[in-house]
């Protein structure tokens, strides 16, 4: 999803996506080897966040809320918050479930709660993205999402849109917001 998301900022002309990833804190209990950091995109700092004009998160859902690591992740973020530093730029949420009524909904918004305490401008998906009306799977107004009953279905072709689409308005909203000269 996340790459699908990337693909829609990149084409805001003038803008560029970063990849991210956070760290899992979560202790494996299914026996699988970790996936190879090769990979994977680096590491995301809180630096990263002080540095982008625009700002995608994205979480798979447990139990109809964030994972974990991005709580935590978020959590170190205060001193963003007491600079100010993430007041005035956009920002979406994305997400994952297992099951359709895995709670994806409830998952986005859980994200949201912290980036408004910043100050940022949340941005959803409008319904004139025609595949927000014809998804049979994920999507919704708050977010793009994914549904996979086993974990291993691909992104659907109106996922994929939304993703995209996603990416593309917060890249130009962040762009319109840069063009403007603004004091801080």
């Amino acid at each position: 999803m996340a790459k699908h998301v990337a693909r829609g900022v990149a084409a805001v002309p003038g803008m560029r996506a970063r990849l991210r990833r956070i760290d899992s804190i979560d202790i494996p209990v299914t026996g699988e080897p970790p996936m190879d950091s090769a990979d994977l995109p680096p590491l995301a700092r809180v630096e990263d966040l002080a540095e982008c004009a625009g700002l995608v998160l994205g979480s798979p859902t447990y139990f109809g809320n964030m994972a974990g690591a991005v709580k935590n992740y978020i959590d170190q973020t205060s001193s963003l918050w007491l600079s100010g530093a993430l007041i005035g730029k956009p920002a979406a949420v994305f997400t994952s479930t297992a099951s359709l009524h895995g709670g994806q909904e409830s998952t986005l918004l859980s994200m949201m709660i912290p980036l408004f305490h910043h100050g940022m401008l949340l941005v959803g998906l409008p319904y004139n993205e025609p595949a927000l009306l014809r998804t049979k799977s994920g999507g919704t107004p708050y977010g793009a999402s994914h549904t996979s009953a086993d974990g291993r279905q691909p992104l659907t072709d109106e996922e994929k849109t939304l993703c995209q689409a996603l990416g593309r308005r917060v890249a130009d909203i962040a762009r319109r917001l840069n063009a403007t000269p603004t004091t801080r």
